[in-house]
């Protein structure tokens, strides 16, 4: 059992980690500290459209990346720390000079400056009933999977698949899926009984299981047919 003190001396960017290796029986408020993410946050808000401060995010993850800190940059590039840290915040308009001496001392293209300007952002729109079917580990025991849309390589850095499974009476019961990643699912229809692990969870319609997905986890019995929740896995694009 998880106890809130535990969750308390965790910091936020912790949190959600935490959560996802650990069996927690009923989700308690008092468990969550305020995140660090504002899902209702508008991107104009951070001026992200803002050619400048786009080039600044850049300069600074490429530098992070490298370990490199803003005085041994200013020393490899003969640019002031003051205007370095101008550029990071976004708040000059850096010439083209300037961003060449940064990529050469980063090595790095000039171009790589500008990707979070110029990248686009993609969506997927499925009309209902036009999901893909497909197969998965779980087709063998009769689980249909309907893949909702798929985004591959992103500047997220994460994969995210989400699906419609739904089961019927030819589908069996199969308690020892494993892969990696976090999932999540919700149930939409009918009665499952669920395991993670060691721990076996009655969902119903309205229900969520949010779980690491290197445990053995699958539908263990099939108590109200037929069934249908949306399962979404997500795990990092380069593995």
């Amino acid at each position: 059992m998880v106890r809130d003190a535990d969750f308390e001396l965790l910091p936020p960017q912790l949190l959600l980690k935490r959560c996802a290796t650990v069996n927690i029986e009923k989700l308690n408020p008092n468990m969550v500290s305020q995140l660090s993410q504002d899902p209702h946050r508008t991107r104009e808000n951070e001026r992200e459209k803002v050619l400048e401060v786009a080039i600044g995010r850049e300069v600074r993850a490429y530098r992070r990346q490298q370990e490199v800190t803003v005085a041994e940059l200013s020393s490899m590039t003969g640019i002031s720390i003051g205007m370095l840290s101008k550029i990071e915040n976004g708040n000059t308009s850096p010439s083209l000079t300037t961003l060449q001496s940064l990529a050469n001392a980063l090595s790095v293209p000039l171009t790589s400056f500008f990707r979070q300007f110029e990248e686009t952002r993609q969506a997927v729109h499925t009309p209902a009933g036009e999901g893909v079917e497909i197969k998965r580990d779980g087709t063998r025991a009769n689980h249909q999977y309907n893949l909702l849309g798929h985004i591959g390589s992103n500047a997220s850095g994460v994969i995210v698949e989400p699906y419609l499974i739904t089961l019927t009476a030819k589908s069996d019961v199969f308690p020892t899926f494993q892969h990696g990643g976090i999932e999540t699912i919700y149930m939409l229809e009918g009665e499952v009984d669920y395991r993670h692990g060691d721990t076996v969870y009655p969902l119903k319609p309205g229900d969520t299981l949010f779980f690491d997905a290197d445990a053995p986890h699958g539908p263990e019995k099939l108590v109200k047919l037929p069934s249908r929740y949306l399962s979404i896995i997500s795990y990092p694009q380069n593995t």
